[in-house]
């Protein structure tokens, strides 16, 4: 079976398939350091959508995900957009933690597996 690696570089690739699963990791959105929770998960989850896509894939196909927050100050607020982005009958498995980041603007990153 081949492990197919996208937009791949020193250090990662932004999508890995196997086997029809599709992986994706530490999914983003400190563009801006203003961003609050609300808008950095936002456009996390723009990003995922438009990797999942690529992938031929979509967020119904989700399997599972992992959300990591700087402060579970912010849980609520971000899962107030988690729950309006997931489709009602199609939540995959889920865990959320705390957890230090990369970069103190960085608020939430996701990390996704799902089927192609």
């Amino acid at each position: 079976m081949t492990i197919e690696r996208v937009d791949s570089n020193h250090r990662m690739s932004k999508i890995v398939k196997h086997n029809g699963t599709i992986y994706l990791c530490g999914q983003t959105a400190a563009d801006n350091p203003s961003w609050d929770i609300t808008e950095q998960t936002r456009r996390c989850l723009a990003k995922v959508d438009a990797l999942l896509e690529q992938a031929g894939s979509n967020r119904n196909r989700i399997l599972s995900t992992t959300i990591y927050v700087r402060d579970m100050k912010d849980f609520a607020a971000m899962n107030a957009v988690w729950d309006a982005w997931v489709a009602d009958g199609e939540k995959p498995a889920r865990a959320c933690v705390e957890a230090r980041m990369a970069r103190p603007d960085i608020l939430v990153e996701f990390t996704v597996v799902a089927a192609q």
